[in-house]
């Protein structure tokens, strides 16, 4: 779908199915939100349905995977060969992110939307062969951009039709921490070191240069903050691309989409300060360890639902909160009302 079309479907949560919702949180024999972020998360998955009568029956992991060209630049303990091994080893569930996706009953559609040699993933959804490296030039086009984003768009979209109820974000692509932290430190206009980290296991002296390295594409592109767009493309990569679509993909079909960590939130901000009406479709999962994780989140506005000190990415954390959902809901549809067990119903103080 094309990217203006899908900005234009995207519209605010259903205001009738949330208060029916919350009327039934109210109706049930427990003390008044004692559940918390449980009982506000059914009601958010009821505005986005349209209706308070709400199923996660079927539930998708969506891990968009690509390679880096900044990799050349020494910012990684891995080179590009392992984006492609890691990519294809999702198709043999053997990965942790299908494992946890496995246990609770949701499937993995791993993508690649430009990883830097062919795969066996399905489908043909490669932007390109890679990005550039971002500290010589702009890590893709503008159009590369909008591109990747209507991949994320298409495959939201394409999901729905086949009746999922909601979308993991994950992730898979060497070098992508170091195009989150350039990303995250233009868009949030804070220090690149406030927002870098290791990775995925980077040493001190490779920590400086992974700073030194951002701090010089940023210079060199200089990316509009005021402009998403234009950061995405100047110092981001199609990983993060892709799962901007899939939040303004996933708003535009009505479906929630949750974020995992650093990288995708990342997107997540992305997604919203191009259309901001996003933010009610968006479910937050965990915090990441990494440095930028909490500054994320409360660019978002968003406080995490679970806190397990993760920072592996693929939509490890995003999976995390499937079965917390599926707990509330449980509660929620079976447990007796007050009138029902003939208890006196509690009352708001």
């Amino acid at each position: 779908m094309n990217f203006e079309e899908a900005l234009k479907l995207i519209v605010p949560p259903d205001k009738k199915a949330m208060q029916q919702c919350a009327r039934r949180w109210d109706s049930i024999a427990k003390p008044l939100h004692s559940l918390g972020k449980l009982e506000s998360g059914v009601i958010q998955l009821a505005g986005i349905a349209g209706t308070s009568q709400i199923s996660l029956a079927k539930k998708a992991l969506v891990i968009m995977c690509a390679d880096n060209g900044v990799v050349a630049e020494g910012v990684t303990q891995s080179t590009s060969e392992v984006t492609a091994i890691v990519s294809e080893n999702f198709m043999d569930m053997n990965s942790c992110a299908c494992i946890m996706a496995a246990q609770i009953g949701a499937k993995v559609f791993p993508v690649d939307i430009g990883i830097c040699v062919d795969t066996k993933l399905p489908g043909n959804k490669k932007v390109a062969y890679g990005t550039k490296n971002m500290a010589q030039e702009p890590a893709m086009t503008r159009d590369q951009a909008i591109h990747a984003i209507e991949v994320g768009i298409d495959t939201a979209f394409e999901l729905k039709e086949e009746g999922y109820n909601i979308i993991a974000t994950g992730e898979m692509g060497i070098g992508n921490t170091t195009t989150s932290s350039a990303i995250a430190a233009v868009l949030l206009d804070l220090p690149v070191e406030k927002v870098t980290g290791k990775g995925a296991g980077l040493s001190s002296d490779g920590l400086k240069r992974k700073i030194e390295v951002i701090l010089n594409s940023i210079e060199r592109n200089r990316p509009d903050k005021k402009d998403p767009i234009d950061v995405l493309a100047k110092v981001g990569g199609f990983d993060i691309a892709g799962m901007v679509g899939l939040f303004l993909g996933g708003a535009a079909a009505k479906l929630p989409v949750v974020i995992d960590g650093f990288i995708s939130s990342v997107a997540a901000l992305i997604a919203l300060r191009i259309e901001p009406e996003v933010i009610n479709y968006i479910m937050p999962s965990h915090q990441s360890k990494e440095n930028a994780g909490k500054l994320l989140l409360d660019a978002l506005g968003l406080e995490p639902y679970i806190t397990c000190d993760m920072c592996l990415g693929e939509g490890t954390g995003a999976i995390a909160l499937f079965p917390v959902l599926d707990m509330g809901l449980a509660v929620y549809n079976q447990m007796s009302t007050f009138e029902q067990v003939d208890i006196e119903a509690y009352q708001p103080l």
